[in-house]
């Protein structure tokens, strides 16, 4: 019965981790423009990518001339359905067009079947980003 329990156990932190080490592509069609305290400032309605990986995040707006890449410094993650309940943050440093260096926490959020990815900058405490994911897919490993 102990040995069942313990099966049982280890199968379901599996499944919990297991999206977490898969590359993923989330895309929306709405970002969200926030202020510090969480109110919308404005609204784009723009296809954009978000991809997420160990090492990485490669972050297309609408306007794909402004694509953000971002190196994943940590990541925390539990999905126990994976991309639609449960979260992931991942702090990222991305380079700014200046050269300086921008440190990001990332949060895919997903409760009821809805997933929500926000993004929120150190330097910008004032500006936070939201979208709202309309779908994800496995990418494969390079």
């Amino acid at each position: 019965m102990k040995n069942l329990i313990l099966f049982a156990l280890l199968l379901s932190t599996t499944l919990s981790f297991g999206q977490c080490d898969k590359d993923v592509l989330l895309t929306s069609s709405k970002t969200e423009y926030l202020d510090g305290s969480g109110t919308v400032q404005r609204t784009e309605n723009e296809q954009s990518t978000i991809e997420l990986s160990k090492s990485q995040v490669i972050i297309t707006p609408g306007n794909s001339n402004h694509k953000m890449t971002g190196k994943v410094e940590s990541a925390t993650c539990n999905w126990p359905t994976a991309y639609q309940e449960g979260k992931m943050v991942i702090k990222a440093v991305f380079d700014d067009p200046s050269g300086e260096s921008r440190h990001a926490t990332l949060t895919t959020e997903g409760k009821a079947g809805m997933i929500t990815f926000l993004m929120e900058i150190a330097e910008m405490p004032d500006k936070k980003i939201r979208v709202s994911v309309n779908s994800f897919k496995e990418t494969k490993k390079e």
